[in-house]
């Protein structure tokens, strides 16, 4: 409260004003803590897209979580979107706006592997912290690992490609080759970015868990018929089916219904991992098993439940992937900036690189400048893993691994186990 002095003090005039300015400086950081400016985070996702619409939606119900409890010391979180339209050219302009125009302190963006890599020199070029929730191609990380003094501003949220096929083929092992006896496999991968050091995974630990690789399928992203490809792999005739598809999904998984492949499909199918996948391919996902960080049955954290419910609450449906991640880096950021008492570039990703955050997805931390995943995600026990989902009757249920499986693997009737060699 400020305190007034009479005008008729017989105090000298100099006196009279350093009490008053005492006075009020006293009440001043009340009224300055309400004031001080928000923390932008920028947020450049592919929002029209099904892996890619959750990306924004996380991060604005991350930010409102930490607003209603007081902010970071006191001040407001604010998510600045940007639509990319899955374009690089898009992105980069976006990149440049949130960082020139819309003074953000750090951005998260982009599921998509090439979108990460046009934006990762740009995140150099204006020293902005840029992490993804969703993209896996190993250069990412790898850049950030062969000149760190350049590119140490980009943080690879998720799993990189070579982790995602350790990944698959840690279920695999259980799922198929213990639980079903499976002995070959055909990939089947989209060409992209990401998939050319999947598949270079793929091959390598496919055999070690008892796998033969009979036939190794790359196909672009814009097909459109996939029957000559699946006519192709049932003449193989493999135990399974193991992909590696993100940018299509709806497409190959109608066909593989309506051509009636009795092969089972396990692997990543990122559009699988939306809650819209059923609808959107009128059911013909039922049986397909794809990886994901985490899933809405499935208790990965105390934290994981809570969010994927809230989410659905809200927006009307359970988040992608790239949900989940979005949801957490605005978490750690934020601790990142509590940590570091301060939003310099240099400053935060000092502190991100010492986060030790349990979120949604496991408990998360980065790999250091001498790994050559440099500030990619680590993958393992006790840190992210990852799990496998099934589409069964409308519903994503978790079937590995078996700690917090919901369910066991359920196929539709065409599907015939053991079918292969």
């Amino acid at each position: 409260m400020v305190k007034f002095v009479p005008l008729h003090s017989s105090r000298p005039l100099g006196k009279l004003l350093g009490a008053a300015t005492l006075a009020f400086c006293a009440s001043v950081p009340t009224l300055a803590f309400a004031a001080d400016p928000p923390i932008k985070i920028g947020v450049i996702a592919e929002a029209q897209a099904i892996a890619g619409a959750s990306i924004p939606q996380a991060a604005q119900m991350a930010a409102d979580e930490i607003n209603a409890k007081g902010g970071v010391d006191g001040r407001k979180i604010e998510i600045v979107t940007y639509d990319n339209h899955s374009s690089s050219a898009d992105s980069v302009r976006a990149f440049q706006r949130a960082v020139n125009e819309d003074k953000v302190v750090a951005v998260i963006g982009s599921y998509i592997s090439e979108v990460v890599l046009a934006l990762e020199p740009w995140a150099a070029r204006l020293k902005t912290p840029f992490i993804t929730p969703g993209a896996a191609s190993n250069e990412i990380s790898l850049s950030v690992h062969k000149d760190y003094e350049k590119n140490k501003y980009t943080f690879h949220g998720y799993l990189t490609s070579a982790a995602l096929a350790h990944s698959v083929c840690d279920a695999a092992k259980e799922l198929l080759v213990d639980g079903k006896h499976m002995k070959s496999a055909v990939i089947m991968s989209e060409d992209a970015a990401w998939t050319k050091p999947l598949d270079v995974a793929y091959e390598e630990c496919l055999p070690k868990i008892g796998l033969k690789v009979l036939d190794h399928i790359r196909f672009s992203p814009d097909t459109t018929d996939f029957t000559p490809i699946f006519s192709k792999i049932e003449a193989a005739k493999p135990d399974v089916i193991i992909t590696g598809i993100s940018h299509v999904g709806v497409q190959p998984t109608v066909q593989w219904k309506t051509q009636q492949v009795p092969i089972p499909m396990l692997g990543i199918s990122s559009q699988a991992s939306n809650s819209t996948f059923w609808n959107d391919t009128n059911g013909a996902a039922a049986g397909i098993i794809f990886q994901a960080v985490s899933a809405p049955d499935a208790a990965v954290t105390p934290k994981t439940l809570p969010f994927s419910d809230g989410f659905k609450k809200r927006f009307g449906n359970f988040p992608s992937y790239a949900g989940y991640t979005a949801y957490d880096e605005v978490y750690f950021i934020a601790d990142a900036i509590r940590r570091a008492k301060s939003t310099d570039a240099d400053k935060l990703v000092a502190a991100l690189e010492k986060t030790d955050w349990e979120g949604t997805i496991g408990r998360v931390q980065f790999y250091g400048k001498d790994d050559q995943f440099t500030h990619s995600i680590k993958y393992g026990k006790g840190l992210i893993t990852g799990l496998m989902s099934q589409w069964q009757d409308g519903k994503q249920v978790t079937v590995w691994p078996k700690e917090i499986a919901k369910g066991t693997l359920k196929f539709p009737s065409f599907v015939k186990l053991g079918a292969g060699l």
